[in-house]
């Protein structure tokens, strides 16, 4: 098992270099710069101030030398400074990671909290007016994308009933009423789209496990039809929706970026996309591999999480 994690975590480094080289090279084949972008709307910009802004940051340096320097950074653990603000990346992903995080987490429980339910259900009672609505459900949320979804609610929100979530995120041990109102609204949107991808394999994978020869035996032992499925038939179901979800966290990661725009949420997400806007690339970088590493964790535990599901499962 140890072995197996630490393969796991070398592969993982692996993939995270990977990454951030490919968005290192992408970022820099845009046209612009930051100081392009931050003195752009200056007329009394220059050629020489202009010059003298990107020598100043670093950013006229040749390309492997810039890598390389970004490298030699990141094995002492900095991610460097942002070109636009100066602060800090590792500063500026501690102000807002926490949103994110509470944003995404939400989303998840949500999600969890509508399509396990309505998956199980749809599966128990197939070919019936439950398992027509649960599928109605998942074509709903596969068809509904989150910018759209965002906007409308916006709408709605602001002018039938004259309400906006409030402002300035403080945390959930902070304020949490005030935090609950304010990620509410944008979970449950994530959480809609991710719930209806969930939903289908947990009605998929019950299916499949509800036809199995033991549970037929379990049946003519006489044991009640609760017991069969929540004690045999659902923790065995579970795997490739558990595999799903630590595939899928990405995309509902993904999908902060869009929501926290239309609501004006300061997180990860928010601050990436004004990043690539003004060509911000160190924390550009940052945020990709604050994103790389989430999905890289997610997936080492989902793998870590089959044993239970499965005693069967063993690790080489």
């Amino acid at each position: 098992m140890s072995q197996y994690i630490l393969h796991r975590l070398l592969l993982a480094i692996l993939v995270l270099w990977l990454v951030h080289l490919l968005v290192f090279s992408m970022v820099r084949m845009f046209p612009g710069d930051v100081v392009m972008m931050r003195l752009g709307q200056d007329a009394t910009m220059t050629k020489e101030s202009y010059d003298a802004a990107r020598e100043e940051l670093g950013i006229d340096r040749p390309f492997l030398v810039q890598y390389g320097s970004t490298m030699k950074d990141l094995l002492r653990g900095d991610l460097g400074d942002s070109l636009l603000s100066g602060r800090s990346v590792a500063d500026e992903l501690g102000d807002r990671i926490s949103l994110t995080l509470h944003l995404a987490l939400l989303s998840l429980v949500i999600a969890l909290l509508m399509a396990i339910p309505i998956g199980v259900i749809s599966a128990v009672f197939q070919d019936t007016v439950a398992d027509y609505g649960g599928r109605l459900f998942s074509v709903l949320g596969l068809s509904l994308p989150d910018f759209w979804s965002g906007v409308v609610a916006v709408l709605i929100l602001s002018l039938w009933f004259h309400w906006l979530p409030p402002r300035g995120f403080e945390g959930i041990w902070v304020a949490p009423i005030k935090t609950f109102q304010q990620l509410l609204i944008p979970a449950a949107i994530i959480g809609f789209r991710f719930s209806a991808v969930i939903m289908r394999m947990t009605r998929s994978s019950m299916l499949e496990v509800l036809r199995e020869d033991y549970i037929r035996t379990a049946r003519s032992k006489g044991l009640s039809e609760q017991k069969i499925i929540v004690g045999h038939a659902m923790k065995n179901s579970f795997i490739p929706v558990v595999t799903l979800i630590g595939q899928q966290f990405s995309i509902l990661l993904g999908g902060t970026v869009i929501i926290e725009t239309i609501f004006l949420l300061p997180g990860v997400g928010n601050m990436t996309l004004d990043a690539v806007l003004f060509r911000d690339y160190t924390l550009v970088q940052g945020a990709v591999i604050f994103f790389g590493g989430i999905m890289v964790l997610m997936n080492l535990l989902v793998d870590i999480s089959y044993a239970w599901f499965d005693p069967r499962i063993r690790y080489g």
